[in-house]
């Protein structure tokens, strides 16, 4: 788990710290979009390849080198000097990230048989759903507390102790499984899946600062030409002695592939419409980081309590519609957010508490039974593709909600009031929370049954 929070914390932490680098390195908007987007950029086109690199060198030592990555490559982002030193050491604590990831998911899945699956989220839950959403928390506390007078130096190095941590547990306590050398890595599908993430990902990172010019839209156009031709390869690696990035098997599973659709549509509307939310309090309110970060506690505490539930019995007790009693906390939540802020003459953070708990709670509860339902789908020999597709698309989901999103929150602003933009966005979320409660129905009604995986 503490991949995952290094993961969400880097991926959200630097939302708050713009002004800082705009300060102290004269970072422009563009600069600050790649900053924030580089990580995930470089993230989400390695992860599938990560995956099966745990496969044939052993989850545990893929992770352990991730891992040292992921720290070193946080320091070298707190010294950087300028901008572009940044956005380069940013680059490669994704790849770092892209090793890490997917071993996370993949001793979970492979650490726990299916009946303690459930009670090893009712831990793991909360922190998926809350990884991304303390990130602008703890970001904000601490470029307010300018440690040091590190400014927002400090906010890559809160990482290396996690990090530090983590390499001397790891290396203690994780399952010692060697890889399977029959395994092999084709380099040629990596680089199509690369250049095909590449296509889909730079537009949605670039495309709000480019006033989403034609090359954003070919850009996008291109990508699912480039995924195409990665099945192809893909099939035509598995049909040889050659191991496919992605088994055939992962992609005639419905329910793998229902699931890892769902992640999508839930990353992009939690990690876009919490990001506006931050966006809102500080741009329009005023807020500074500090007391933007107080005003999220109630999603953060709300996320806990509804992971817990789900993890602990619901989503054993409930299955499937544990989604939709998340979706549902998650619909009341967006709707109160909207209609409180239908008429704001005097605004205070308690027009949005309310919503934003129910909001955290439905967060909760989705992203734990999702996982562990996703998880209870793949037999052993998946799980290095399986974790990697899966966090893959987890990115790029949260990669695309950040961009549909903003571009909604600043392309409805008028006379410089952002209420408009933030409502425009909740409609948003309400439409793709519906799209998900619909899309869940084609889930089987209960996770897997209990027994041995293949």
């Amino acid at each position: 788990m503490m991949a995952e929070v290094m993961d969400l914390l880097d991926g959200t932490i630097v939302n708050v710290a713009g002004p800082s680098l705009k300060r102290d390195l004269g970072a422009s908007a563009s600069s600050l979009q790649w900053v924030i987007g580089g990580y995930t950029l470089a993230l989400g086109t390695g992860l599938i390849l990560g995956g099966r690199l745990g496969d044939r060198y052993g989850r545990r030592n893929t992770f352990l080198l991730g891992m040292v990555g992921f720290t070193a490559a946080s320091v070298l982002c707190a010294v950087s000097q300028t901008t572009t030193q940044l956005i380069v050491f940013r680059l490669l604590l994704g790849v770092a990230g892209a090793m890490l990831l997917p071993q996370g998911l993949g001793l979970i899945r492979e650490s726990f048989p299916p009946h303690e699956l459930g009670k090893a989220f009712a831990v793991s839950g909360p922190i998926y759903g809350l990884g991304g959403i303390l990130g602008p928390i703890i970001g904000g506390f601490i470029i307010q507390a300018n440690f040091f007078g590190w400014s927002w130096r400090n906010v890559f190095l809160v990482n290396v102790p996690i990090g530090v941590v983590g390499v001397v547990i790891g290396w203690s306590i994780l399952p010692r499984r060697e890889g399977d050398k029959r395994v092999t890595i084709d380099l040629l599908g990596a680089l199509i899946i690369a250049a095909s993430s590449v296509l889909l990902i730079l537009p949605l990172i670039q495309g709000r600062v480019d006033n989403w010019a034609p090359w954003t839209w070919f850009s996008l156009a291109g990508s699912p030409l480039g995924f195409y031709f990665f099945t192809l390869r893909d099939r035509a690696v598995e049909r040889g002695p050659k191991t496919p990035l992605v088994k055939a098997s992962l992609l005639q599973n419905r329910q793998y592939l229902v699931g890892v659709g769902l992640i999508a549509l839930f990353f992009a509307g939690f990690t876009g419409i919490y990001l506006l939310i931050t966006l809102f309090l500080q741009i329009s309110e005023h807020f500074n980081a500090s007391q933007a970060a107080v005003a999220n506690i109630p999603i953060a505490l709300g996320t806990a309590v509804g992971g817990t539930l789900s993890g602990a019995f619901l989503n054993e007790k409930l299955g499937r519609l544990t989604l939709h009693l998340g979706a549902t906390f998650q619909f009341l939540g967006a709707a109160l957010l909207f209609f409180s802020l239908g008429n704001v003459t005097h605004f205070s953070v308690w027009h949005l508490v309310p919503g934003m708990a129910l909001s955290g709670i439905g967060t909760g509860l989705i992203v734990a039974a999702l996982f562990q339902t996703i998880l209870t789908t793949i037999s052993n020999d998946e799980i290095g593709s399986g974790s990697g597709l899966l966090t893959a698309v987890q990115a790029i989901g949260a990669s695309a909600g950040v961009a549909v999103f903003g571009t909604l929150f600043f392309s409805h602003t008028t006379n410089g009031q952002f209420v408009g933009g933030f409502r425009h966005a909740l409609v948003a979320q309400l439409l793709l929370i519906l799209v998900f409660a619909a899309a869940a129905f084609r889930l089987d009604a209960r996770p897997k049954a209990a027994d041995s995986w293949d």
